[in-house]
C-alpha cells in the first residue's frame, strides 16, 4: 500500500514511525531538505524535497498511485487545499489535519465541498477523550464494551479488594475465566505482565466471555459514587482549552478557563460566552485558591508547556480535587508520570496518531477500535491468512511489553488466551495496544 505525508511535522513523523512496522511504501514530502535528510537515514522511506502546493509535484509523485495521503503541514489552508488538489488528481483517500475551531465547525461542509475523505484534529481528539472520561463518569455509563460473544469492563479495584496484592497468574487463578487486559495506575496505561501486581488505587479492564463479564459487572459496579459534573477549571486557553470549555459547557459544567494572555481572553470570551473566563497566570497557587479550586469536581491542564501543565497538576492533585488531567505531549515525560498520582495524562500526537492509523487498519480486516483514556487501544482484528499472528504461538510471537493478545471469539467460543495459545485463520481477535507502541501491533497484521 502507498501513502504519502506531506507536512512532516511531529504528526507526521509519529504516523510515520507507527506505520514502518507494516507493509506499507511510505513517501515524505516537505520543503526542509535538513530534515528530510535525517528521516531518510532513520527511516525506509522516499522523500521529496518540494512543495505540494504545487499541482506539479503531485503529479511527478504519481499521486493517483497511492492509496492514502495524509496531509500535516503547519496550515490549515494548505492541508485542505493540497488535500483537494490530491483528490481531483486521483488518490483514493486524502486525510487532513485541521485545527482552527472556525474550520472544525464547518466539518461536514468541508468534507463534502473539498472531498477530503477525513479531518484529524490533534486538538479536539484530546479534548474529545477528557470529555468522554468526564461525561462517562458522571452519567453513570456501564463502562461495559461487548463484541461478539466478548465484554470487557472497567472496575475500580477498590470495589473488588481480594484482588489487591495479587500477581496477574494469582489473578488469572482467582478468576480463571477472565484476564486483566489493562490497568490504570496514576494516570498511566498499563498493559499488564506476569510481575505485575495489582495495586488499591488501581482501575482495571478485565475481559472475558460476555455473561460472566456482566455478572461480574453487577456485582462491582457502584452506581452511586457519582452525582453531577458541576464545576470544572481548566488552565491554558488554547485550542484545546477552547474545545473543551465549550463541550462541558454544553454538557452542563459551570467552566472557569484561565489564560495569561488578554488578547486571548478576549477572543475567548467573544466565542464562548457562557463559560468564564479569567485573565492571569494559571500557574498561580493563590489565585486558584481565590476561584475557590477546592470546590472543583476537576481540573485539567492544557497549556502549550509540558514541564508547566504536570507541575500544576501535581500541586492541584495534593489539594484532594477529584479529577485532575493533563497534556502532555513529550514521550520522555509519559513515564514520569506513574509516581506523581495525577488522575489521567493524554498525549495529543498519540491519540491524533492513533486516529489515523485506525483509519489505515480498516483495510486490514480491522472490525473496531476503542481509544482506552486516550493512551492504549481495543482492537479486533478478524485473523487473516498469511498475518505475521498466525505464526505460532502467542510465546512464540515474543509479544512486546506494549501489546497484548486479551481474547479470542472462535466458531461462537470464546478464548482467554495464554502463552500456548494459537490464533487460527478467521479467529476475532482483541488485542490491547499502547498508543505509543502502535508501530508493534502493525508488525502483527503484517502479511509474510
Amino acid at each position: 500500500m502507498n501513502i504519502a505525508i506531506i507536512g512532516v511535522g511531529k504528526l507526521g513523523v509519529k504516523v510515520c514511525e507507527a506505520l514502518m512496522g507494516g507493509d506499507y511504501d511510505i513517501t515524505l514530502v516537505d520543503t526542509n531538505n535538513v530534515l528530510l535528510d535525517r528521516l531518510s537515514q532513520q527511516f525506509d522511506v522516499m522523500t521529496i524535497n518540494e512543495d505540494a502546493r504545487d499541482i506539479n509535484v503531485l503529479r511527478s509523485l504519481n499521486i493517483e498511485q497511492f492509496e492514502y495521503v495524509l496531509v500535516s503541514t503547519g496550515s490549515d489552508e494548505s492541508n485542505l487545499i493540497i488535500s483537494q488538489f490530491a483528490k481531483q488528481l486521483g488518490c483514493k483517500y486524502v486525510i487532513a489535519r485541521v485545527r482552527d475551531p472556525e474550520y472544525m465547525k464547518h466539518f461536514e461542509f468541508i468534507r463534502q465541498g473539498l472531498e477530503v475523505d477525513f479531518l484529524v484534529n490533534p486538538d479536539y481528539a484530546i479534548t474529545m477523550e477528557i470529555y468522554k472520561y468526564l461525561a462517562e463518569k458522571y452519567t453513570l455509563e456501564s463502562g461495559v464494551f461487548v463484541t461478539g460473544g466478548i465484554a470487557m469492563m472497567e472496575m475500580d479495584v477498590a470495589n473488588k479488594k481480594d484482588l489487591i496484592g495479587l500477581t496477574l497468574p494469582e489473578v488469572r487463578r482467582a478468576m480463571p475465566d477472565m484476564l486483566v487486559a489493562a490497568i490504570s495506575r496514576s494516570g498511566k496505561i498499563i498493559i499488564p505482565h506476569g510481575s505485575d501486581v495489582i495495586t488499591d488505587s488501581d482501575q482495571l479492564y478485565i475481559i472475558g466471555e460476555k455473561d460472566a463479564i456482566l455478572d461480574l459487572h453487577k456485582k462491582v459496579h457502584q452506581r452511586e459514587k457519582h452525582d453531577k459534573l458541576q464545576k470544572v477549571m481548566i488552565v491554558g486557553g488554547g485550542k484545546t482549552g477552547y474545545y473543551l470549555a465549550e463541550k462541558l459547557a454544553d454538557f452542563g459544567a459551570s467552566v472557569k478557563l484561565i489564560e495569561r494572555s488578554k488578547t486571548r481572553c478576549q477572543y475567548l470570551s467573544a466565542r464562548i460566552p457562557h463559560v468564564m473566563v479569567l485573565c492571569g497566570d494559571g500557574t498561580d497557587m493563590d489565585m486558584l485558591e481565590e476561584e475557590n479550586l477546592e470546590e472543583m469536581d476537576a481540573f485539567v491542564t492544557a497549556t502549550g508547556y509540558d514541564e508547566q501543565n504536570l507541575l500544576l497538576a501535581l500541586a492541584v492533585k495534593e489539594k484532594g480535587i477529584e479529577d485532575v488531567i493533563s497534556k502532555v505531549s513529550r514521550e520522555s515525560y509519559l513515564n514520569m508520570i506513574e509516581d506523581m498520582r495525577v488522575d489521567m495524562v493524554l498525549n495529543p500526537l498519540d491519540i491524533t496518531a492513533g486516529n489515523i492509523f485506525g483509519i489505515i487498519q480498516e483495510k486490514k480486516r480491522v472490525v473496531s477500535s476503542m481509544l482506552v483514556q486516550g493512551q492504549a487501544e481495543i482492537v479486533e482484528i478478524i485473523a487473516t491468512k498469511g498475518m505475521m499472528m498466525l505464526e505460532g504461538t502467542l510465546k512464540e510471537l515474543d509479544l512486546p511489553h506494549s501489546l497484548l493478545i486479551a481474547g479470542i471469539y472462535r466458531n461462537g467460543r470464546v478464548i482467554i488466551p495464554d502463552g500456548d495459545t494459537k490464533i487460527q485463520q478467521d479467529d476475532r481477535v482483541i488485542v490491547v495496544s499502547l498508543l505509543s507502541g502502535i508501530s508493534e501491533l502493525e508488525k502483527l497484521l503484517k502479511m509474510k
